[in-house]
């Protein structure tokens, strides 16, 4: 169960084409500027291959407590990497082209994951568990500055990721596949712009034991921007979302309703500031052994950046969205289908820190804190227990650095730690001693590795 707070808190980022659950993440598969190097150009494309080697040490791979015997291992992981788009802002400048009518971009990874145990004596226990994470995503934006443009897109990801018990067949392995399309409206040369569009999501388990959980996700999205100074602009984001089970489930089906208005952009040539509000509420269905439990309340987004490298080489307002080297700090809540019960709310606030340092030794640091609160729940396979609301807090942290030799190579670390605290055992099958699962947990995880890309 430890899985369904750790996938309804990473779906709640939105981070879905790469994000990988309760594993440590390379940054450069989730964040172009940290993944891509010159690049080889192709006619009217540019293309950015790679492939980065790692090895290194998890603590807890299971996510266990301590009442159920963490176990670690030595991991080895390789992941070959290709993304491919037409030509970036850089190549065509000084052409002298016209905008472009069309963009795409695509990528695609394959990350190898092989566990050896510390111990020998639980080398049982890993020598199922190598895997494979698999991920893609495509997106055409036809017309971009016109009047009138269309987007689509597709991602898809599948993930192996264990639970308590180390037999396979109780792991939560994972394919998801989301599509989208989307209309933009932008009168008045681009000052003001507004999309509507629809999105698919489907979630997969491929393991027997959790085919209930398989759901799809469907739903209608608008956003609005009014540019009323140069780099700030006025927001507003909402979404309807339905939620289906199609499989017999102790799950509900339901609709999450989302609308929120906001602010973005620099309130000085270093100072950016980003400030949404809004509301939020769920319409889930109820079984009759069931109390009604909704969400409905307030939502929010705020986060103040400083941009370290000022400028006008950095701050322009093509440049400054991706500028590397900043530090910020930021809160967001929000509301996340579950699996653990209906949905959950989340309030994180975090810090971090991104740098560049003479265009060779890049750096990240991320520390965050969350609160979760969980609705009652029921659990047939505990022998039909009515789980009481509850709440955990988690920490978690992330550095990494990479310090790059050429335009092409580069040698890396990533240091992840996280850890829930609560002392909520959720109940599971009755014969098992102790009847539960215990979602207190603590792990770090290092890797040392080599990347080369273009």
């Amino acid at each position: 169960m430890k899985f369904c707070l750790t996938l309804a808190a990473t779906a709640l980022l939105g981070a879905f084409a790469a994000q990988a659950h309760a594993q440590a993440q390379q940054p450069w598969l989730a964040d172009r500027r940290y993944g891509e190097g010159i690049g080889i150009r192709t006619g009217n494309l540019e293309l950015h291959p790679g492939v980065a080697a790692e090895v290194g040490y998890d603590s807890n791979y299971f996510l266990r407590a301590k009442e159920e015997d963490p176990l670690s291992a030595f991991r080895i992981r390789i992941t070959p990497s290709i993304t491919l788009s037409t030509l970036g802002m850089q190549r065509r400048e000084g052409t002298g082209s016209q905008p472009t009518k069309v963009m795409f971009r695509g990528g695609a990874y394959v990350s190898y994951n092989e566990l050896i145990a510390t111990e020998s004596k639980h080398q049982s226990e890993f020598a199922d568990q190598r895997h494979l994470d698999v991920g893609a995503d495509a997106l055409l934006n036809i017309f971009p500055v016109g009047r009138v443009g269309g987007d689509t897109y597709l991602n898809f990801i599948r993930q192996g990721q264990p639970s308590n018990n180390p037999d396979t067949e109780n792991a939560f392995d994972r394919d998801s596949f989301r599509a989208g399309a989307g209309i933009t409206w932008r009168p008045g040369g681009g000052l003001f712009d507004w999309r509507i569009g629809g999105e698919f999501l489907y979630n997969y388990f491929e393991k027997t034991n959790f085919r209930y959980l398989n759901n799809f996700q469907y739903g209608v999205n608008m956003r609005g921007r009014w540019r009323f100074l140069p780099r700030t602009a006025l927001l507003y984001d909402g979404s309807y979302t339905w939620v289906n089970y199609p499989n017999p489930s102790a799950q509900n089906d339901g609709a999450i309703a989302r609308s929120s208005i906001g602010l973005n952009g620099l309130i000085t040539s270093r100072l950016a500031l980003l400030a949404m509000v809004g509301w939020a509420g769920t319409f889930y269905d109820q079984q009759a052994n069931q109390s009604p439990q909704q969400f409905d309340s307030i939502t929010a987004q705020a986060e103040l950046k400083w941009y370290i490298s000022g400028g006008t080489t950095v701050m322009t307002p093509s440049s400054a969205p991706v500028g590397l080297s900043f530090a910020s700090i930021g809160y967001l809540r929000d509301v996340s289908n579950s699996y653990l019960g209906n949905f959950y709310q989340r309030d994180r606030g975090y810090v971090s820190l991104s740098y560049l340092l003479g265009g060779a030794f890049v750096t990240g640091v991320t520390l965050g804190f969350a609160n979760l609160h969980f609705p009652d729940s029921y659990f047939p396979n505990g022998g039909g227990v009515q789980q009481p609301a509850f709440s955990e807090q988690r920490l978690d942290a992330t550095v990494f650095g990479e310090y790059r030799f050429s335009n092409q190579f580069g040698l890396n670390a990533t240091f992840n730690y996280d850890q829930n605290f609560t002392d909520v055992v959720v109940p599971t099958d009755p014969a098992h001693t102790p009847p539960g699962d215990y979602l207190a947990y603590s792990r770090w995880q290092i890797f040392i590795g080599a990347r080369y890309f273009w």
